[in-house]
């Protein structure tokens, strides 16, 4: 942290040696004080999106900004780069600009509230917590415009700002940014609730430090830390190839009709470091679908992906950040300069992780999972009902989890940590419309011994006129399969109007003109399979179908034969199988990812009528 940040003359601290049990009793009461930050959070705040979807992530930070618990760690090193003035008690910092805070949030949706937790006049952690905000003004209701090409068209951008200065609220500066809203009591009800958290979080580690002492809290939090780097230094020489590595995969286009956009990442080990290179990734779009990647962030999701992957008993926190070295060429995709545009960014945030899979998973055949994380589709549905009253939903989809070494993956589900859908009650009883479908689609997750899960669909009966926005991905390319696994089936949406006739719609799309009486599918992607079909168990298969989940035709892909959907015909599936087993002995490839790019464009132009995107036009902007 930059010297003119700390309070000057603080006493520094000193590292004691604690006993296991009190090590313990610390630890679990900064777990507890986390989640009920989340409790305080979802009670209080106002918009589905973080009430209903718990769109929020909280942490609680060492003194010097490293996340001792928490669920998205690196606010605060970001945060602390970029900010020039002086940290104090009674001080609470408000941003929503990535490019204030090295990306550590990624788009000006998400309001970071950053605390500064003092005891005595001592700074002695840090409460952080972000929240995705449903309007902060723009050019579209939901401020996350398909054709935006620089950030000033996505809606307010506040850089590092005191709002709280001396334990008190700066009112002035707090009406200014919700003049720029459309749902302004939704983000004033959303940001008190974020502050309330941070509050509750200081308040314990407060209670913590009165109850065993300033430096025994510090020395605990520090032991916590260099617990998890001990164990991430094992898991990364006992996992990571010395021999270099490297995946590529695609976002399908920018809403602006080109792409795809390729991301590329090598990875090899150095000693006892990893070092994630991502030189080959595409430079930044003139779109919206930019994402500001920054490089303790990915640290973040590449530590909790190994951890989940290889042992999920470690507990996750900063401490193992040394360990790893992120290289991001400035001016590409996941590193754009000022002022690009990134409202869209969730479709690469999401690929990023798809990309993780391919790479750790390469010198780890068994824990290597299929595409499917894929993407964070959003729906938003706004207008005036018949009395004159506004509504806007923002609303975050789900898709097929990729299928795995340990079984298949869950249908139409989140990946993300503690995401939950938003209740069809809720969203009938708030907003001028009916869910016709809420199910899972079968047939459309990777076939392979392991099945990807299944797609999932929601049907969007409108009851009153007004605009919808689309934003989703991975409708060009598959959700790849590995091991001998068939890639998941595409996404798509079908806006079906009042007259009965059917629309195939754009993946990413703003101000559509939807009538009461139109219904919207939209169908997600489905996961991508692990290991050859035809291993699966029949039995296994024959009760995917009796459940829905996969269909009599959809059997034969497994290499099973049914003639209804409760029977096997044994003798019929052992010579398809047998079948099925010679042609795929010549096949050697890891993953399969359904084609090429073109052999891609040309069966959905073939399969949808949808104009495959065009190659991208690369402008690159200067910083600045």
């Amino acid at each position: 942290m930059p010297a003119q940040l700390i309070q000057k003359n603080q006493t520094p601290f000193r590292h004691t040696d604690l006993d296991p049990i009190t090590l313990d009793i610390i630890e679990n009461a900064l777990k507890n004080a986390r989640y009920e930050m989340d409790a305080v959070l979802f009670r209080t705040a106002m918009s589905p999106g973080i009430r209903e979807q718990h769109d929020a992530f909280p942490m609680i930070a060492n003194c010097e900004g490293k996340m001792v618990v928490g669920q998205f760690g690196s606010f605060i090193h970001g945060f602390t780069e970029g900010y020039e003035g002086t940290i104090e008690d009674g001080d609470i910092f408000l941003t929503n600009d990535p490019y204030s805070c090295r990306g550590a949030i990624s788009h000006a949706n998400d309001w970071l509230v950053l605390m500064p937790i003092f005891k005595d006049g001592r700074l002695i952690a840090w409460a952080s917590m972000f929240g995705h905000m449903t309007d902060i003004g723009g050019k579209v209701p939901g401020s996350l415009p398909t054709d935006a090409r620089q950030i000033y068209e996505e809606g307010i951008v506040v850089p590092p700002t005191k709002i709280y200065r001396n334990n008190e609220l700066q009112s002035d500066i707090l009406r200014i940014i919700l003049h720029n809203c459309r749902l302004p009591h939704w983000n004033r009800s959303d940001f008190n609730a974020v502050i309330a958290a941070c509050n509750l979080a200081a308040k314990r580690c407060v209670e913590l430090a009165n109850r065993f002492g300033d430096d025994e809290l510090f020395s605990a939090m520090d032991e916590l830390l260099e617990r998890n780097k001990r164990a991430m230094s094992k898991l990364i020489a006992s996992t990571i190839p010395e021999a270099k590595q490297t995946f590529e995969d695609y976002l399908c286009d920018d809403g602006m009709g080109m792409g795809p956009y390729k991301i590329a990442c090598a990875m090899w080990r150095d000693g006892d470091k990893v070092i994630f290179d991502f030189a080959g990734t595409d430079p930044q779009s003139v779109g919206s679908i930019n994402f500001l990647l920054n490089e303790e962030m990915f640290k973040m999701f590449a530590g909790v992906f190994m951890i989940m992957v290889f042992d999920p008993q470690i507990m996750f926190n900063d401490g193992f950040y040394d360990l790893m070295e992120v290289r991001i060429p400035q001016g590409c995709l996941l590193k754009p300069n000022h002022p690009a545009a990134l409202s869209c960014r969730t479709h690469a945030l999401a690929r990023i992780f798809d990309v993780l899979s391919g790479l750790l998973g390469q010198g780890n055949p068994d824990f290597l999972c299929a595409a499917g994380f894929s993407d964070s589709p959003h729906f938003m549905y706004s207008g005036y009902t018949s009395s004159g009253e506004w509504y806007q939903l923002y609303q975050i989809g789900f898709g097929g989890v990729p299928g795995r070494p340990a079984g298949d993956g869950p249908d139409g589900h989140s990946l993300w940590p503690s995401f939950t859908n938003v209740p069809n009650e809720f969203l009938e009883c708030n907003f001028p419309l009916r869910i016709e479908n809420y199910v899972t689609l079968a047939d459309t997750g990777g076939p392979g011994k392991h099945r990807g899960g299944n797609a999932l669909r929601i049907s969007y009966g409108f009851l009153e006129d007004g605009e919808i926005s689309i934003h989703d991905d991975r409708w060009l390319t598959y959700p790849w399969g590995v091991n001998g696994g068939l890639p998941g089936r595409r996404s798509r949406k079908i806006l079906v109007h009042i007259d009965g006739q059917e629309e195939l719609m754009d993946s990413k799309r703003d101000r559509i003109k939807v009538l009461a009486g139109d219904v919207l599918h939209f169908d997600t992607w489905g996961g991508g399979g692990w290991g050859k079909p035809f291993e699966r168990d029949a039995a296994i298969v024959a009760k995917d179908v009796d459940r829905g989940l996969v269909t009599v035709e959809g059997a034969r892909r497994y290499g099973v034969v049914m003639h209804d959907s409760t029977h096997v015909d044994a003798a019929a599936t052992a010579t398809l199988r047998e079948e099925m087993r010679i042609a795929d002995s010549a096949r050697t490839e890891i993953f399969n990812r359904g084609g090429t790019i073109d052999e891609l464009k040309a069966r959905c132009l073939a399969e949808t009528g949808l104009q495959p995107p065009e190659t991208p036009v690369f402008q690159v902007r200067r910083a600045g």
